[in-house]
């Protein structure tokens, strides 16, 4: 809504569009995923992200939870991941990357220039997320606009 409200919507998606490398966690991967499953009436996405995530997936705000997860960095130190009402992707496209699931749900997902979570890395000081989105989708993305 503030998107819309602030004239900032057309800019943002058309930005996505033409490949501006971008993170969303949680309500971030909603507004990047292409289709969403169980949206409010009317519920707008930026797009830019070939998967259709479902809403509020693990339950309601009472079922949020913390869980160590696997992440596909190289890494084989597990993530501490916090869920707070948060979504799943229900299907992936060809050119997206599974990164992380949980119970064969995915969490974590890329493409060429968009990384998206439905947990909140930010919650746990592991920084993992970020530098990966640094380092695999932003500097990647951003060398071959040079």
């Amino acid at each position: 809504h503030l998107a819309q409200n602030f004239d900032l919507y057309q800019p943002i998606k058309s930005a996505i569009a033409a490949g501006l490398p971008v993170y969303g966690s949680c309500a971030g991967m909603i507004l990047l995923a292409d289709r969403i499953v169980d949206g409010i009436e009317g519920q707008k996405s930026f797009g830019g992200l070939d998967i259709t995530v479902r809403r509020n997936a693990f339950g309601r705000q009472v079922d949020s939870f913390e869980s160590d997860i696997e992440f596909a960095d190289g890494s084989h130190e597990l993530i501490r991941a916090v869920f707070i009402r948060a979504p799943w992707v229900e299907k992936v496209g060809d050119a997206v990357q599974v990164l992380a699931s949980i119970d064969s749900h995915p969490v974590a997902v890329r493409s060429h220039t968009a990384l998206a979570t439905s947990f909140h890395p930010e919650l746990t000081g592991d920084h993992r997320i970020h530098r990966y989105f640094i380092e695999h989708v932003a500097r990647p993305a951003l060398e071959k606009v040079k």
